[in-house]
């Protein structure tokens, strides 16, 4: 298939006419999302469409490092090329890589003025003329009227280079709710500099793409558009296509940092060089100190659930101090936003998985999701089939975001599983540089 082909045929055509034409020049879309739904995902996926069509695409990325950026976009484009058969993709990559510019920020807040030098600088020393920017990772928590005129400026930029302007924001369960009808907090306060808001809706095991503003038009069409969970990949009617195979940096991990497996998970993150994160709460150590997260009393809360029914489900009773109540309104965070779930410790007579991390097992059934377990006494991996535990040949990782837990009590086994894991999953670690 020829890049006029790919183009023509991509689901961004469907969004396209949901919003009557696209988004505009000079005009703001927002993609909205509670963490780990996508929002990248869906960005590089509008960036990928308008560098397909010969476009230079701007990326501005917040408190992301531009090499996970950048693997965003070399994992979807080959995932692209392999499932339309791209003719000549070497020519197309190449190309894709001359008009792209991605520039990464540690802090989450972008001044107008530092949007105006970064266009200014490669305009005038790459030739680089956007036809859209994409802004992911922004604070949209800040000062609301600071924060507009930020937005104003911004959009100011973009009609006088005639591009388009695509931002991310992130929502919260709570406040947002499973099924929004219209912009829901913290966006809600910039309702009026809004032309186009996007929200990606997980349902089942996909991720619908739904409109809430679509620029001044009173009755918003429904898109009709289903991704791919994990990367995010647009997909149309029933065609589910599988996890594109994304280099080991587009990884994260999701755990709790504490010593035995979820060291040893955050260990192996960090020597094949995958994004950690560590969710704990204030006054707990935790073995990992990389990519600790630590949760407010309102974050924990998402999480809460009856010690009751902790038990009833694991089928014993556990510890009734705040410290493990915490406990476990953190692993709920480890696997409310994972593809996968991997657990090291004992599958039990019952069913359920040993210790307070086999409430990661619970959750992961609860929600649907794939859940492996290495059970250390008969040395081997078992996966939950809806009904039981079947044993299965070695799992692999297969999405982006992916929890690793389990018992403090390590074994020998159980440590040279996870690496297996990780081996079979991302190849060897890579080298270290020397010197």
């Amino acid at each position: 298939m020829y890049r006029k082909e790919v183009n023509a045929q991509s689901p961004l055509r469907i969004l396209e006419r949901s919003i009557h034409g696209g988004l505009g020049k000079g005009n703001l879309g927002v993609v909205m999302a509670r963490a780990g739904v996508g929002k990248t995902a869906f960005l590089v996926q509008i960036g990928l469409d308008d560098l397909m069509q010969e476009k230079d695409v701007l990326h501005v990325a917040l408190g992301q490092s531009l090499e996970h950026v950048q693997s965003w976009y070399d994992g979807l484009f080959d995932d692209m090329a392999r499932d339309t058969n791209l003719e000549d993709r070497d020519a197309v990559r190449a190309s894709v890589a001359k008009r792209r510019v991605i520039q990464a920020y540690s802090e989450s807040r972008l001044a107008p003025e530092q949007l105006e030098k970064v266009v200014a600088l490669y305009t005038q020393h790459l030739g680089i003329n956007p036809s859209v920017i994409l802004v992911d990772g922004c604070e949209w928590d800040d000062d609301v009227v600071a924060h507009a005129a930020d937005l104003g400026a911004y959009k100011a930029l973009a009609r006088r280079l005639g591009a388009e302007l695509w931002m991310t924001a992130q929502t919260h369960r709570h406040t947002a709710g499973v099924h929004p009808t219209r912009i829901p907090e913290p966006c809600s306060a910039y309702e009026k500099v809004i032309d186009v808001a996007v929200f990606l809706e997980p349902h089942d095991h996909l991720v619908r793409v739904r409109i809430l503003k679509d620029h001044d038009n009173p009755n918003v069409d429904e898109t009709h558009l289903e991704l791919e969970p994990d990367t995010l990949q647009l997909v149309s009617d029933d065609k589910i296509v599988g996890p594109a195979s994304m280099p080991a940096r587009a990884y994260t991990l999701l755990s709790g940092g504490a010593n035995g497996a979820e060291a040893e998970f955050g260990a192996l993150a960090e020597e094949y060089g995958l994004t950690e994160i560590n969710y704990s709460f204030a006054g707990r150590t935790t073995a990992r100190s990389r990519g600790v997260v630590e949760l407010s009393e309102a974050e924990l809360k998402q999480g809460e659930v009856s010690g009751a029914y902790v038990e009833a489900q694991l089928h014993r009773q556990f510890p009734k101090t705040p410290q493990f109540r915490k406990m476990l309104q953190t692993i709920w965070h480890q696997v409310n936003t994972a593809g996968q779930v991997f657990v090291v410790g004992m599958i039990l007579p019952d069913n359920t998985v040993n210790g307070g991390t086999g409430w990661a097992a619970e959750l992961a059934k609860h929600f649907g999701k794939p859940v492996h377990v290495y059970d250390q006494e008969k040395k081997g991996w078992f996966t939950w089939t809806g009904k039981e535990w079947k044993t299965e040949e070695q799992p692999k990782v297969n999405r982006t975001r992916f929890t690793g837990t389990g018992t403090r009590f390590l074994s020998d086994e159980g440590k040279t599983a996870i690496r297996a894991l990780f081996q079979a999953s991302f190849g060897n670690p890579p080298v270290k540089n020397q010197g």
